[in-house]
C-alpha cells in the first residue's frame, strides 16, 4: 500500500515550497480590488466556466458557448446533460485546478507539463469562445505562458513554477471567495449553489462548500510537500548508487574487487589441488 505518511519536513525545497505559497496568498490578498490582479481574476473565472463545460461534455451533453464577462463573472450555456453534475462542477473545478497547479509546481517536468496543458486549453477556447474579452484574456495569456517559458529555456529566469504556482494559489482562495460572495455575505439566487439547491436538494450551505475548497488547497499543500519528499528521496538513492558506481572505476575500488574475486575463486577450488 502507498505510503501516505509524511516524514522529516522541511528541507530547503519544501520550505521553499510553502513560502512561496505563503507569499502568494499575502500578494493576493493585498491586490484584491487591484487592476494588477485583475487578468488573473479573469483567467480563474476561464477555468471556473471550462470546469462547467467539461462536466457537460463528460455527461454527454453540448456546450454552446462560454463568456467571461469584464465584471469578474462569466456564463456556460449548455445543452443536455446532467444538470446536477454540471452546476457545482464550476466550484469543484476551482478548487480542483488550484491543487492541479500548485502540486505540478513542485517539479520543473510536471510544472512544464501543466503549463504545455493550460496553453492547449487557452488556444482551443480562443477559437470558441464568443465575447472578446475571452479571445483577448486567451491571447494574452498564451503570450505571457509563451515569454515566460521562452525565459526559462534561454535565460537564468527560471520562473515557470512560480507563476503555475501563483495561478494554483489564485484559483483555491477564488473559489473560497466565490463561494462567500455567493452564499454567505450576499445570496445570489442566479449562483451555481442556489440552482443547485433547487435541482438536487441536499445539506450544501455556503460553509459546507467552503470547507470542500479549503480542504482541497490543505490537500494540495500537503500532497505537495509528500511529492518534494519522494524526489528528495529519489535523487538520495540515484546519487548513491552513482556514489557506488564511480567508486567501483577507482584505482582502490578495483583492487578490492579482484581481491574479492580471487577469495571466491579460491573458496571454490577444490581442497588439496
Amino acid at each position: 500500500m502507498p505510503n501516505w505518511e509524511l516524514q522529516h519536513c522541511c528541507d530547503h525545497d519544501q520550505a521553499v515550497f510553502i513560502v512561496t505559497i505563503g507569499v502568494s496568498t499575502v500578494v493576493i490578498l493585498a491586490l484584491w480590488r487591484t487592476v494588477l490582479l485583475t487578468p488573473f481574476k479573469l483567467i480563474t473565472v476561464f477555468l471556473h466556466e471550462t470546469s462547467h463545460a467539461l462536466a457537460c461534455k463528460l455527461t454527454c451533453g453540448d456546450v454552446e458557448s462560454i463568456q467571461v464577462h469584464a465584471n469578474e463573472g462569466g456564463a456556460t450555456q449548455t445543452r443536455g446533460g446532467i444538470y446536477c453534475i454540471i452546476l457545482p462542477a464550476g466550484y469543484l473545478g476551482s478548487s480542483f485546478w488550484g491543487m492541479v497547479f500548485i502540486l505540478a509546481s513542485a517539479n520543473l517536468l510536471t510544472t512544464k507539463i501543466a503549463a504545455g496543458c493550460f496553453l492547449l486549453a487557452l488556444v482551443v477556447v480562443l477559437f470558441v469562445a464568443k465575447n472578446w474579452l475571452l479571445r483577448g484574456l486567451c491571447i494574452g495569456f498564451i503570450i505571457f505562458l509563451a515569454v515566460i517559458w521562452l525565459l526559462q529555456e534561454t535565460t537564468k529566469v527560471h520562473i515557470l513554477h512560480h507563476i503555475i504556482l501563483f495561478i494554483g494559489v489564485m484559483n483555491s482562495l477564488f473559489s473560497v471567495y466565490d463561494i462567500y460572495d455567493d452564499l454567505i455575505s450576499r445570496r445570489v439566487h442566479s449562483s451555481d449553489a442556489e440552482k443547485f439547491a433547487e435541482v438536487c436538494p441536499c445539506p450544501f450551505n455556503g460553509v459546507a462548500w467552503g470547507l470542500i475548497s479549503i480542504t482541497f488547497l490543505c490537500a494540495s499543500i500537503y500532497l505537495g510537500l509528500l511529492s518534494l519528499a519522494r524526489i528528495r528521496g529519489y535523487l538520495s538513492l540515484m546519487a548513491t548508487r552513482q556514489g557506488v558506481y564511480e567508486d567501483a572505476f577507482t584505482e582502490e575500488g578495483m583492487i578490492a574487487q579482484c581481491d574479492g574475486w580471487l577469495q571466491l575463486l579460491h573458496k571454490s577450488s577444490p581442497k588439496g589441488s
